[in-house]
Order: structure tokens, then C-alpha cells, then sequence
């Protein structure tokens, strides 16, 4: 379990999803996480759109979101912290990337922009004012990681590196070379956990499509599977233990928009 009260410039903080029917997503990833809502709040636009924000224990976890009209497909989105949204914008573009939303107000909550890395992943800034970021992180339905899939991971490393600060190792399991970002003097995950306690994010191996994926720690991989099916959703990728101390899946919510969940091992059972 990690409860937070904040987060440091530089480290992912938040994560949202997007879609046409607030309700709907609500309904669903209540169902898989056993998330309880507060909201809606409002989001800019013409009309307005609903916000909710997903608690466990009373403490926030993520973001539920209409889709605002003209602004993509739905999605997930991941949230970096910076100091100050307009001076990282400006950064943004110094380094190759593209500014896709000017820094806006989003208030009380706090001040964001919406950019695109060089190789095309999209991804948020976010300076924070009353909303801190995520208040528990790493236990059983809550965010625990954001990945990247990227078509070119060197020019990926340099722009989060000149952007952020962030470091790019790599970890191998089996045949497979997953990208770690860390950003030196961070202190965050677990204690007990196999990586690096000053990890951000990943990169995962090549193949899939460009853009930043999210993760959730699960108590029970098949259950959650079985919710997402029977709430409208699907299974894109069946339980497995591909990852070695976890059962994972991937699994798509009722607008087609992937996310993974995690069953930590210990023993052969679950956390």
C-alpha cells in the first residue's frame, strides 16, 4: 500500500480516462476496480463536460472524463508534474515535441497542457494546485505504472531526459528488454519491490501502437477479467504469467480503450 500527499516535478502523477458516455465508464470501471465516485465536477466546453474523480478508502485514484468534442479517440491519459506548465510547454517544443493544447486552467484543481513526444506518444503536463495527484498508488486498484510504446526509443530516452530529467535502463525477462525511466533522487514504489525505487515509467518492448499505456495493481487478475466482460468490455489479452511474480491481462472498456491490471505473486498467491 503507498498513500501520497504529492508528488515531486518531474514523476507521473495522475492518470484519466476519456469517452462519450461519462456514466457508462463510471459504471464499468466501478465494477472491475470497485472504485466509488465524487463528481461530476465540470470541464470546459460548449457544453460542458463531467468529471469524476475515482476513490478507494476515500482517497483519490484516477480521473473518469467526457471527451471534449474535436479532441481525439477515448483514452487514458498520464499526467506529469511540473513547476510550471507554461515554462515546460516552452521546454516541450525546444526538444522536438509539439505543444497540442496551450496551458489552460483547469480550476481549482490546477493548470495543464497536452503534448506530443517526438515519436507521437501524447501525454499531459500538470501543474498542481488543490488536485495533488493520486493519493494511493501501488496496491490493488490503484494506478501502479504508465508505459510507453514507442517507435524509437533513443529519441524518446533524450527528450524525456532533457524535458523531465529522466534516465533510461534497461531490465530483461526472457527474451524480452523492457525500457526503465528513472529520475535520480526520486523515492517512490515499495520497498520490497524487484525494481528500482526511483522508477517513473517504462518502455515496452516495440511491436504495439505509439502512445503511453497504464497499469493497475489487481487482488485477483481472473476476476477482474470476468467484470470487464459481464460491464461491456473485453479481454484483449487472457490472464497469463508472462511477467515473472505477477498474472496479468489486458483488458478494454466498453469504448475499446486498453488498460492492463496486475495481480502481484507472493508464494503462488495473491497479494
Amino acid at each position: 500500500m503507498s498513500e501520497r500527499d504529492g508528488f515531486q516535478p518531474g514523476v507521473p502523477s495522475w492518470v484519466d480516462v476519456m469517452g462519450p458516455d461519462v456514466d457508462r465508464l463510471t459504471g464499468f470501471y466501478g465494477a472491475v476496480f470497485g472504485w466509488d465516485f465524487t463528481g461530476p465536477g465540470e470541464m470546459p466546453g460548449d457544453p460542458p463536460g463531467k468529471y469524476f474523480v475515482a476513490q478507494l478508502r476515500g482517497r483519490d485514484v484516477a480521473g473518469v472524463a467526457s471527451l471534449p468534442p474535436d479532441s481525439g479517440a477515448p483514452r487514458w491519459n498520464t499526467y506529469i508534474e511540473v513547476e510550471n506548465v507554461d515554462r515546460s510547454a516552452e521546454e516541450i517544443a525546444q526538444a522536438g515535441g509539439t505543444v497540442l493544447a496551450q496551458p489552460f486552467d483547469a480550476p481549482p484543481a490546477g493548470r495543464i497542457a497536452v503534448a506530443a513526444d517526438p515519436t507521437g506518444a501524447t501525454f499531459a503536463i500538470w501543474e498542481p494546485r488543490e488536485r495533488r495527484g493520486a493519493q494511493l498508488v501501488n496496491e490493488p486498484s490503484a494506478w501502479s505504472m504508465s508505459a510507453l510504446t514507442t517507435p524509437d526509443r533513443d529519441a524518446a530516452a533524450a527528450f524525456y531526459g532533457q524535458v523531465f530529467g529522466w534516465t533510461l535502463d534497461t531490465f530483461e525477462i526472457g527474451d524480452m528488454e523492457i525500457g526503465l525511466f528513472r529520475l535520480p533522487g526520486f523515492v517512490g514504489g515499495e520497498p520490497q519491490q524487484p525494481v528500482p525505487r526511483d522508477l517513473v515509467a517504462t518502455i515496452a518492448p516495440p511491436g504495439g501502437p505509439t502512445g503511453w499505456a497504464v497499469d493497475f495493481w489487481i487482488d485477483d487478475a481472473d476476476r477482474a477479467a470476468a467484470a470487464a466482460d459481464q460491464h461491456g468490455g473485453s479481454v484483449l489479452a487472457p490472464v497469463s504469467e508472462d511477467f515473472p511474480g505477477f498474472r496479468q491481462a489486458v483488458i478494454a472498456d466498453p469504448n475499446g480503450v486498453p488498460f492492463s491490471v496486475s495481480q502481484l505473486m507472493l508464494d503462488g498467491q495473491g497479494t
